[in-house]
């Protein structure tokens, strides 16, 4: 038997990848002597912390409904998991080069891209009522980010 979830989990885990994002791209910036480009990794995790802050915002919005335990788990098990796959899978610091900023910006992108795909699966996991289309805004704040990321890798590689 397969877990499902609610928006109320998914919002929970989104505010996670969105902390890990923000981490990131300071630790990032750290890293980085052009200023430009400090300023430009460091407006990124503003970004990030702004988006936490919606999803935060957007979770305390849901309806009763939308944050209804899906699935029997009294030992929390899935908010763990889910936890476990956000820290691990997504900004998880894995093989990426922090050493020039195409490198910087390449992880990103293929985290923000790793992060859309987490969230597709989950939304897969949860049903209309239980607020499939907020995981949806999820996406399209991520899909932004990586618009940025590319539109900047390019334009340095010029």
């Amino acid at each position: 038997m397969g877990l499902d979830f609610n928006a109320d989990e998914i919002f929970e885990i989104a505010e996670q990848i969105e902390r890990n994002g923000a981490k990131y791209y300071r630790e990032a910036a750290d890293r980085v002597s052009n200023d430009e480009d400090k300023n430009f990794l460091l407006e990124l995790a503003k970004m990030e912390d702004e988006h936490e802050v919606i999803f935060a915002d957007m979770r305390k919005n849901l309806s009763e409904i939308e944050k209804e335990e899906v699935t029997f788990d009294p030992e929390n098990e899935a908010a763990q998991y889910l936890k476990a796959l956000a820290d691990t899978r997504v900004f998880y610091h894995k093989s990426m080069d922090l050493a020039s900023m195409e490198g910087i910006l390449k992880g990103a992108i293929a985290t923000e891209k790793d992060s859309i795909a987490f969230y597709l699966g989950m939304k897969d996991m949860v049903t209309s009522s239980h607020g499939k289309d907020r995981i949806t805004a999820i996406i399209k704040e991520e899909m932004k980010h990586i618009q940025l990321l590319s539109n900047k890798l390019l334009s340095s590689a010029k």
